[in-house]
């Protein structure tokens, strides 16, 4: 490989892999000489690469995990899968998380070629995010339930109920999962001993006293199928195909899939039950609320109260208005 710049980066994709290679592995991989080997390895380590000497017969080197973030090389597809994701993280409301991935994405279309420049203004300039959060996501709570989960580490926080109740609680994490638009943490309750589930947004003053635990023996199934199984979610089921219903929901958070070609099921957190009645009734197709029974009560309440409204209705003939229904 004569170019020295290509050669290097063929280097450094090849050690990215984690492995340990010996040295002369790694010359025959590069068609190149042991002392040319060693010459490209001293560039990789004064750019910032942690590659470290193996012992041995041969000798050999692995690519460390370092202290400092050193350049990275990325394929044009990587390199717009970064900005898409750095885009919706600005746009996520999570405090720590926006000026951090301004910044980067500052930092990125400094550096991208002309051909990358075009198609990433525009990913920006066509991208929008709608949220109905009350209150932004911490992105330290992300980090330390995080960390706490895979150290198997105890932490108690202060939460807010969907009702308004405060309550100090006592969890052991097990995953942390974006559904419907909201994050959630679905961990072991200590005090209650079963398995919860808790908006981020609604964590206060989390604390990780630095105990540890046994982990019990998860949920059946995936967390996020635990999510949509909880009370706090409407089903429903639509009697129309999912690209009619989806293009009626617009911006609602939530997940909708097919069940056939002419019927979709739709999962969403619900802030409110009244609120959730009334936008399913808007998007105006046929449905059946499959759970939970809060939503239900709901919906036939709202039902209620429009037919006693128009009934009450001065003005408004009701055998007119039978006829022309």
């Amino acid at each position: 490989m004569p170019d020295p710049s290509k050669r290097l980066l063929e280097l450094l994709s090849l050690l990215r892999d984690g492995r340990a290679w010996q040295a002369a592995e790694l010359a025959e991989a590069l068609r190149t000489s042991p002392r040319t080997l060693r010459r490209d390895i001293e560039r990789l380590r004064d750019l910032g690469y942690p590659v470290s000497s193996l012992r041995g017969p041969g000798g050999g080197y692995q690519l460390l995990a370092g202290r400092a973030m050193p350049p990275l090389v990325l394929t044009d597809d990587e390199a717009v899968a970064t900005v898409v994701g750095l885009r919706f993280a600005a746009l996520s409301r999570a405090d720590g998380a926006v000026a951090a991935a301004d910044s980067a994405l500052r930092k990125l279309g400094q550096a991208l070629p002309p051909r990358l420049r075009h198609r990433i203004e525009a990913l920006s300039a066509s991208t929008e995010a709608v949220s109905r959060v009350a209150r932004p996501l911490d992105l330290r709570t992300v980090q330390l339930l995080g960390t706490a989960a895979h150290a198997h580490q105890d932490v108690r926080f202060h939460y807010t109920s969907r009702a308004g109740r405060h309550t100090e609680r006592r969890v052991q994490p097990y995953r942390q999962v974006l559904f419907g638009g909201h994050w959630y943490l679905l961990g072991w309750d200590a005090d209650r001993q079963d398995w919860r589930t808790f908006r981020l947004d609604r964590i206060d003053r989390l604390a990780v006293p630095g105990t540890t635990f046994t982990p019990h023996e998860p949920p059946s199934g995936e967390a996020a199928g635990f999510l949509q199984g909880s009370p706090c979610h409407g089903v429903v089921r639509f009697a129309a195909p999912l690209a009619h219903v989806s293009g009626r929901l617009m911006a609602q958070a939530g997940s909708l899939e097919a069940i056939d070609d002419d019927t979709c099921r739709y999962v969403t957190s619900a802030d409110s039950w009244e609120w959730l009645a009334v936008m399913l009734a808007a998007v105006d197709v046929p449905y059946t609320i499959e759970g939970p029974p809060e939503l239900v009560a709901c919906s036939r309440r709202l039902a209620e109260r429009i037919a006693a409204a128009t009934r009450q209705s001065p003005g408004v003939d009701s055998s007119e208005s039978r006829r022309r229904s």
